[in-house]
């Protein structure tokens, strides 16, 4: 499938003025947009898009390089209308188009348009966040387009489970020579530990309590199932899965938020 991406707006017109100043906005950069993931409803009527745009590497430091874009059809009036906004991160887009209508399991990733999620725990987050709704309200991100390729998203979390530290910062670093990524959550107070702890880098990111209560959930399943009549021993406990290591070089890393 081509990655050049396809608007399906041939044959219609604006239906109004700020709809025809995206058209010519996408018009004049589609060279360097690439389509990540799209969705078609059967009936011709809307489209969903994920799109990387290659521009914004040139653009203002730390701008994020993805764009959300959904296009709405009045095939009667023969018309359209375009919404679309920027995001800093692939499952933020998605996020926002699911917002629009979009079912989010229909807007996945191209297969070879991707870079592969490094593990398991970097795929539940990207699915967490994708269907979180109206869960999480993003405060500010950067993207980091160089050596050591990061993007940060600091969000405020209005769960229940994330009561005592509401803040979250969603950490996806890339390794480009293996074509892989991972995302990790950490858990602060308030934004001023947040942004301390994105200029300091000098501990591991602190991994939210309610990971911690879901993996002793999973050790106790796991033990629930054990067939075995023998008392569990430590040799025989799973470990808890680790959630949150230490970011490779991070304490030299000194990317701190944006005040």
């Amino acid at each position: 499938m081509s990655d050049t991406p396809n608007f399906r707006l041939g044959g219609l017109t604006p239906a109004d003025e700020s709809s025809a100043e995206a058209e010519g906005d996408i018009g004049l950069r589609d060279d360097l947009f690439r389509t990540l993931a799209e969705h078609h409803t059967p009936d011709g009527k809307q489209s969903f898009l994920v799109i990387h745009d290659g521009s914004a590497t040139w653009g203002l430091p730390g701008a994020p390089q993805f764009i959300a874009l959904h296009i709405t059809r009045d095939l009667a009036t023969r018309t359209f209308r375009i919404e679309q906004a920027d995001h800093p991160t692939v499952p933020f887009a998605q996020l926002w188009l699911a917002s629009r209508g979009c079912p989010p399991d229909a807007i996945q990733l191209l297969e070879d348009q991707r870079l592969e999620p490094a593990d398991a725990l970097t795929v539940h987050i990207e699915g967490r966040i994708r269907h979180s709704g109206t869960r999480y309200e993003i405060k500010d991100h950067y993207t980091h387009d160089s050596v050591p390729y990061e993007t940060w998203v600091m969000v405020r979390d209005s769960d229940s489970s994330a009561a005592d530290l509401p803040v979250r910062i969603f950490l996806e670093e890339t390794d480009l020579d293996a074509f892989t990524y991972t995302l990790r959550e950490g858990a602060f107070r308030d934004g001023s530990s947040a942004n301390q702890w994105l200029f300091d880098r000098d501990t591991p990111l602190p991994e939210p309590p309610e990971h911690l209560v879901s993996a002793d959930r999973r050790i106790r399943a796991a033990l629930a199932r054990s067939t075995t009549s023998q008392p569990a021993t430590a040799a025989s406990v799973p470990a808890p899965t680790a959630v949150s290591a230490p970011l490779p070089g991070a304490s030299s890393h000194r990317r701190g938020g944006r005040s």
